[in-house]
């Protein structure tokens, strides 16, 4: 963690780059109220796993902004008849919502334009009612130093077929330039929608992700949201993405973590209202020496909330992985459902991995129940593949792709699901060799 001497000094070159950058005076505010946190405020805690000594709050150069070349666009699936929005570092290239959805009330841009443009909806909302500003160090640095997103709302009653696409490249072909990007999700009542979040990286300096995602799922809206984290090996990542979830309403998520740095992931679902839903599926994969910790949360606060979470993970070689399933049913919450399992296969001797499930239940008229592994290959399934003339790595690979398939199978959405498996695919044979 980078310590900060002289925060006045900080809050001066912050004001006076937002300032320049055109943002509105209530966020200039928020930015400055962030910097008076951070001199307090703590890292997270994570359980069983250590992230003190990450470079997550770097403040060397505070705050710039600056226009990416459209050459990093490459391999970017950029299509004029998708929903979808592109961002390149700071730059937005495509930002495409179809006339009947604009005319509905859709909105779809970048969060600085929102800012400006829609404050009465993003003022309110932003890191204030799902994560607050002042939660830890991270949080607070995020706000202070936020310099990219996307602003997402649709209105009530609008229902949208086809999936929104939010396509993130981190632009890391020089040094000193964190991506510090926040999406902002606002679902109205009977809205129905599915989100596929795409983050990689163009580049391979040193540099940090902060990439954090809110949703808010009024009543009776369904929000189906997917990511595919892909960022490169000399990324440090912190991910946190939270829904607040009303009455009757839904929320999924289907998380594939395939960065190939040190990841701290933070995800979780506050069911706040009665009958409200959210399952969350998370899967990765970790080689080489990489670090990453994952705290997956489900917390029960309204009446008849049913919250599951499902993880599985592949270590490989040195690499280092974390699962913490954390269910929280809160007193009041009577006839609440908190289900979890995490499952942990470790492909190497020289791994550790450890998949934590934690359950806290202040209620008595509940559900509540939780499964948790962390194993070697078994050697009668490859015993039985071998024998069959399949050489041991390649077994080792089907092993591996079986024992993800729990999560793909139990992943509805099929474009989702294909998705997944490519980048598994990737994975796989881009990355280390299984042992």
């Amino acid at each position: 963690m980078e310590a900060v001497q002289d925060y006045d000094a900080l809050k001066t070159e912050l004001a006076a780059a937002a300032n320049d950058h055109g943002e509105p005076h209530w966020f200039v505010d928020r930015r400055l109220a962030a910097v008076d946190d951070m001199a307090t405020a703590a890292l997270p805690e994570v359980n069983r796993f250590d992230i003190h000594r990450w470079p997550l709050t770097p403040t060397d150069d505070p705050l710039k902004f600056s226009r990416s070349s459209a050459d990093l666009l490459e391999n970017v699936p950029v299509a004029d008849d998708h929903i979808q929005i592109v961002q390149v570092g700071q730059t937005t290239y495509a930002a495409n919502l179809p006339d009947e959805l604009d005319d509905q009330g859709v909105i779809l841009t970048d969060i600085f334009s929102a800012f400006r443009e829609h404050p009465r909806l993003t003022q309110k909302h932003f890191m204030d009612k799902i994560i607050k500003t002042n939660e830890d160090r991270l949080t607070s640095f995020h706000t202070a130093f936020l310099n990219s997103g996307v602003f997402l709302y649709v209105p009530k009653g609008v229902v949208i077929d086809d999936p929104i696409e939010i396509h993130l490249v981190q632009d890391s072909t020089q040094d000193n330039h964190p991506m510090i990007s926040h999406v902002l999700i606002v679902a109205e009542e009977d809205s129905h929608f599915s989100v596929m979040q795409h983050l990689t990286t163009k580049g391979d300096h040193a540099n940090l992700a902060s990439c954090v995602v809110e949703v808010l799922a009024r009543p009776n809206s369904e929000v189906h949201f997917s990511s595919f984290d892909e960022l490169g090996p000399n990324t440090t990542t912190y991910l946190n993405r939270r829904a607040n979830i009303s009455r009757d309403a839904n929320v999924d998520w289907a998380i594939g973590l395939m960065n190939d740095g040190d990841t701290f992931g933070d995800f979780d679902s506050e069911l706040i209202g009665e009958n409200s839903k959210s399952d969350a599926k998370v899967i990765t994969l970790t080689g080489g020496r990489q670090r990453v910790g994952v705290n997956t949360r489900v917390t029960n606060r309204g009446k008849k909330s049913t919250g599951n979470i499902l993880q599985r993970g592949v270590i490989m070689e040195k690499s280092t992985l974390i699962f913490n399933g954390i269910g929280h049913i809160i007193h009041g919450a009577a006839g609440a459902n908190a289900e979890q399992e995490n499952r942990v296969l470790m492909m190497s001797s020289k791994a550790h991995g450890d998949a934590n499930p934690i359950l806290l239940i202040d209620e008595n008229d509940v559900l509540a129940g939780h499964a948790a592994s962390v194993g070697q290959v078994d050697a009668k399934q490859m015993y039985y593949l071998m024998s069959r003339g399949i050489t041991e790595p390649q077994a080792k690979r089907l092993v591996i792709r079986g024992f993800l398939s729990a999560v793909l199978q139990a992943i509805p959405a099929k474009d989702v699901r294909q998705n997944l498996t490519d980048t598994i695919e990737r994975k796989l044979e881009n990355g280390a060799e299984v042992e």
